[in-house]
């Protein structure tokens, strides 16, 4: 590599680690608690079971779990509902002030087989919702993920740049070694980058994944306006469809279900809110295998007729984006992986944390001769290179 090229290469890593490396700290902070957000809610006392009643006791109809829930603030609208992957003895049901979608919603817990509220989760306060919340979007809504994406860009080109500059800066050292013999800041240089080089391509990874999730909500609309409306021609200029005038919803379920045999409901999306259309509850199907339990079948059923309009297939965009997420957080294999994600996070903590320490030690009084050298001073203007990190949302 010339002079030239290699000053381009230094200068853009450099910057690219200095610019994203704080906010990279907070995302690999924050991101490792919510890895294990099941486990610390059953320690917090925050996760709703069902009850154990005989396996043959009848299930309460949709409608019936809908209405216990909404009976508790009937001022407010049915938005979603959602049975989780492991336990469909449980519906959670929200309930915002309006269909758009905002951050002010409660969650009911009901149970599906006796539609006896269970709890209603406090889901805007607590630990593990400031935690959340800084890793997605800041506190900033759209704009903070927005905002948080272009840092996950930046955290790539800076693993890009970090690999093409690791040989030519490490030429003079054994791959991986970490020199003992020499001062703190030369030490904690090659363990940076070992560290770096270790975490490269579960770095590369999930920052991908998480500036991807960055864009789910631009990816949501772009969808509602390129296919959906495509199929909404028919009822153009309708309003929503109103309660009223709703057909059973559990004779809505069982058309859904009738239209993708052998998948289970992952979650409803009622008429006029973010993943449905005014007049319809759409409802999404999912797969019962480790990938396709990820990848989702939307199913279009009128809301006042409860037929099927439409099963349109998710393009790759949005299915690419559902496949990031459980990537993202480790979820695909259980404990083990989890495990796994958590002390790459960590690595990660220690790189991004070593990144910012050698950049500010960085000509700083008192450095001794031997750590100007040539071996250890062009890899110092690189700091905090190779930086690794969570990924952004």
């Amino acid at each position: 590599m010339s002079p030239h090229a290699l000053r381009r290469w230094s200068w853009t890593h450099k910057w690219s680690s200095l610019v994203c490396t704080v906010f990279m700290l907070l995302l690999c902070l924050t991101g490792l608690p919510l890895i294990f957000h099941h486990e610390i809610g059953h320690l917090l006392g925050t996760e709703v079971g069902a009850p154990a009643l005989p396996a043959d006791t009848p299930r309460a109809s949709l409608d019936q779990v809908l209405a216990a829930a909404h009976a508790l603030h009937p001022e407010r609208v049915v938005q979603f509902a959602s049975q989780p992957e492991d336990d469909d003895a449980l519906w959670f049901v929200t309930l915002t002030p309006t269909p758009a979608p905002t951050q002010d919603f409660k969650s009911i817990a009901v149970d599906a087989r006796t539609a006896a509220v269970l709890s209603e989760r406090p889901v805007n306060e607590g630990f593990m919702y400031v935690m959340f919340r800084l890793h997605v979007d800041l506190f900033a809504g759209l704009a903070g993920k927005l905002f948080l994406g272009f840092m996950g860009l930046l955290l790539l080109v800076a693993i890009v740049t970090g690999v093409v500059l690791y040989a030519p800066f490490m030429r003079k050292l054994a791959f991986g070694e970490v020199r003992q013999d020499r001062s703190a800041r030369v030490k904690w240089l090659d363990l940076h980058n070992l560290l770096g080089i270790v975490t490269l391509v579960w770095a590369f990874v999930v920052g991908a994944t998480g500036m991807v999730n960055t864009w789910a909500d631009l990816m949501i609309k772009y969808w509602q306006h390129d296919q959906l409306s495509t199929l909404l021609k028919p009822y153009e200029g309708q309003p929503i469809v109103p309660v009223a005038e709703r057909g059973p919803l559990q004779q809505s379920l069982h058309a859904a279900q009738a239209q993708a045999p052998g998948m289970k409901l992952s979650f409803i999306a009622f008429p006029g809110t973010a993943f449905s259309s005014p007049h319809h509850n759409t409802f999404f199907l999912r797969g019962e295998t480790p990938l396709t339990s990820r990848l989702l079948q939307p199913v279009m059923v009128d809301a006042r007729t409860a037929q099927v309009t439409a099963a349109p297939q998710l393009p790759w965009y949005l299915t690419a984006l559902l496949v990031s997420q459980p990537l993202h957080f480790g979820d695909y294999g259980g404990m083990p992986m989890k495990i796994l994600w958590a002390l790459l996070d960590i690595a990660t903590i220690v790189v991004l944390g070593s990144g910012l320490y050698l950049w500010l030690r960085k000509g700083a009084p008192g450095r001794s001769s031997a750590a100007a050298g040539a071996t250890d001073a062009a890899p110092a203007d690189l700091s905090p290179g190779l930086a690794r990190t969570e990924g952004a949302a």
